[in-house]
């Protein structure tokens, strides 16, 4: 995506605009961002799994619990 020199020069532009003291503070700010958007990335994977799966499993359910035939009741006639 980016070349060797793009992030030298967003590296200079950065330093120059914080300075050398910010750099570090910024970079943690950073990589706690970067922590918490995977972190809610995978929940929401998590939840997306959840929901396309769970028909399947109700499906299979289905199958199961229809394939238990009830047995037949006869009717009696009184004449």
């Amino acid at each position: 995506m980016f070349g060797e020199m793009d992030l030298v020069l967003i590296g200079g532009v950065v330093l120059l605009l914080f300075g050398p003291s910010k750099l570090p503070e910024l970079m943690k700010g950073m990589g706690k961002g970067i922590r918490e958007f995977k972190k809610a990335q995978a929940d929401i994977e998590s939840e997306i799994n959840k929901v396309v799966h769970a028909p399947a499993a109700i499906e299979k359910s289905a199958v199961t619990t229809s394939s238990v035939q009830e047995p037949e009741v006869s009717t009696i006639n009184k004449s």
